[in-house]
């Protein structure tokens, strides 16, 4: 018996670095975000680039990368997903640590570059879900968890969203949205009204969560780049708009 406890105890012992090592092994940032895309069938190929693009000028943007800088570490860890339908959801650009403008740059330069691979229509919730899954088996320790899901339509495929939404944000997970109201979108089957009631309602939820519009008033990029901002930091209303050049 005592040759086994001692053998015990020098496993023990023998396994402690290796579990050390580990631990110090994961990445530690202020911030896990999810940016899930709509790629669905109402996004044509022109609108996908813009929506792109958008999301690359924001992560460059002297203001985004200022509020990085200033956290707690200094650092976010982020990954871009598109959604289609219930069974089409990718990773466009999987975990990059951005922590600087080269560190943004590359980001941004994977994400133009990547090839379309969503199809089908408009299922958030599955999105949601893909989402968690990705933030819950990376190798990054953060303060906040959030998945931001940017959409022109209502959820029409999958489980409920609101069941998706809830087990999100059971894990810890902050869900807010971007509504892309724009004409000829899938938001011409429900009013705009109603649609962002839908996205308050039943899609975001989490501490301080919230509902952005991008419409004519803005362009796509300048409501992006609020948007990363307010999750970044932490705040709880989001920035005033830019004023026109």
């Amino acid at each position: 018996m005592t040759r086994f406890v001692t053998a015990l105890f020098a496993t023990v012992v023998a396994l402690l670095p290796a579990a050390a090592h580990a631990q110090s092994a994961r990445e530690a940032v202020d911030v896990e975000l999810v940016l899930a895309a709509d790629g669905s069938g109402s996004i044509d190929d022109d609108e996908l680039r813009l929506q792109r693009q958008g999301y690359a000028e924001a992560i460059t943007s002297a203001e985004v990368l200022r509020t990085i800088v200033t956290g707690i570490h200094g650092r976010i860890a982020i990954a871009y997903v598109e959604w289609g339908g219930p069974t089409s959801q990718h990773t466009i650009v999987d975990w990059m640590i951005v922590e600087d403008s080269p560190s943004a740059q590359r980001f941004a330069d994977a994400l133009v570059a990547a090839p379309r691979a969503a199809w089908g229509y408009n299922s958030i919730s599955a999105a949601i879900d893909y989402s968690v899954h990705k933030i819950e088996t990376n190798d990054i320790d953060s303060i906040r968890r959030v998945i931001d899901v940017s959409g022109d339509g209502p959820n029409i495929g999958g489980r409920p969203v609101t069941e998706a939404r809830d087990d999100a944000v059971s894990r810890g997970i902050v869900v807010n949205a971007l509504l892309i109201d724009r004409p000829g979108g899938m938001s011409m089957a429900m009013p705009a009204p109603e649609l962002r009631l839908h996205y308050e309602r039943d899609v975001t939820g989490g501490p301080g969560a919230f509902v952005m519009v991008a419409d004519g008033t803005t362009t796509f990029a300048d409501a992006v780049r609020r948007k990363m901002i307010l999750e970044i930091a932490l705040l709880q209303e989001p920035p005033a708009a830019s004023p026109p050049d």
